[in-house]
C-alpha cells in the first residue's frame, strides 16, 4: 500500500501526519518507509534528527534517473534505517529544488512510480511527505500511490481549497492512475470546545466529503515530538495525540 498526503498549503501538519501514521504502522508490526519529497526535509528531519543533507537521499535516485547507465544502483540502495525498528526512510535533500527543472523538462513524472513498485516487496507500506504545492515530486507521488490523505486544519481558507484539491487528485486519477482514490481528509489541530472547527468540520460531513475519524487534537506536547526527533508513539504511547494516531491508523487499516 502507497499512500500520499497531499496538500497545497503550507502549515497543515503534512509532515506530522505522515511520519506519526507511519510510526504507528511500524509500531503495529507493519515494514514501513517514508519517502520525503520535499526539499525542505522536515519528515527526514524529524525521522533523523539531523539538520545536515544526508549522503544517501531520493535526490540520488533522481538524479539516476537522469543519467541512466548500465550501473545503476538499486532502489534499496537509496533507503537508509531509522532508530526505530519497522520503520525506514527515503530521505529528502536540498538539491530536489534544482533538480526539479531538468525532471521536468525529461518528463519524468512516471519514474517515481517504477521506483516504488521496485520496494513493494520490502515494504508493507510506503508513505509519501509531499512539498505544499502540486508541482513534479507532487504530481509523481500521487501517479505512484494508491490513496491519497488531505490534512484538514480547521480553518476557513482550508474549508474552501479543499474541493480545489479533490478536483486536482481526480484529474491525475482521470489523466494518470486510474488506481488512486482520496481515503479521506484527516482533522489536524482540532479543538472540539471551540465552536468554529467543529462548525467547520461538521460543514465538511454534510457535504458527504470523506472525514476521518478520530480528529487530531491540537496539543503542545507534538512540538516536544519535533524537537526531540521522536515520532508520538515513541515519545509517549499514552498521550492522547498518539492515541488519536494509533486509532487514526486502525481507521485506515480497516477500510
Amino acid at each position: 500500500m502507497r499512500r500520499v498526503v497531499f496538500n497545497q498549503k503550507g502549515g497543515v501538519g503534512k509532515s506530522t501526519i505522515t511520519v506519526n501514521l507511519a510510526a504507528a504502522a511500524a509500531a503495529a508490526g507493519r515494514r514501513v518507509l517514508v519517502v520525503d519529497l520535499d526539499p525542505q526535509g522536515n519528515s527526514s528531519h524529524y525521522l533523523s534528527g539531523s539538520t545536515t543533507p544526508p549522503e544517501v537521499s531520493v535526490a540520488g535516485l533522481f538524479n539516476q534517473m537522469l543519467n541512466i547507465s548500465m550501473f545503476e544502483k538499486p532502489v534499496t540502495d537509496f533507503v537508509t534505517a531509522t532508530v526505530h525498528p519497522n520503520l525506514s526512510l527515503l530521505a529528502s535533500h536540498p538539491e530536489l529544488a534544482e533538480l526539479m527543472v531538468k525532471l521536468e523538462a525529461r518528463y519524468k513524472m512516471f519514474k517515481l512510480r517504477d521506483a516504488l513498485e521496485q520496494l513493494d516487496g520490502h515494504f508493507d507500506e510506503i508513505w509519501i511527505d509531499t512539498p505544499p504545492a502540486l508541482n513534479f515530486y507532487t504530481r509523481s507521488a500521487l501517479i505512484a500511490a494508491n490513496r491519497c490523505l488531505i490534512p484538514f486544519d480547521c480553518d476557513s481558507f482550508s474549508r474552501h481549497a479543499l474541493l480545489g484539491l479533490i478536483d486536482s487528485v481526480g484529474e491525475i486519477r482521470a489523466d494518470h492512475n486510474s488506481g488512486l482514490s482520496v481515503e479521506g481528509i484527516v482533522v489536524n489541530q482540532f479543538q472540539p470546545r471551540a465552536s468554529l472547527p467543529q462548525r467547520l468540520v461538521q460543514e465538511l460531513r454534510d457535504a458527504g466529503l470523506p472525514v476521518l475519524d478520530p480528529p487530531l487534537s491540537a496539543s503542545v506536547k507534538i512540538r516536544e515530538s519535533h524537537e526531540r526527533s521522536l515520532p508520538m508513539v515513541y515519545l509517549d504511547a499514552r498521550h492522547k495525540l498518539s492515541q488519536e494516531f494509533a486509532a487514526l491508523y486502525q481507521t485506515l487499516r480497516q477500510s
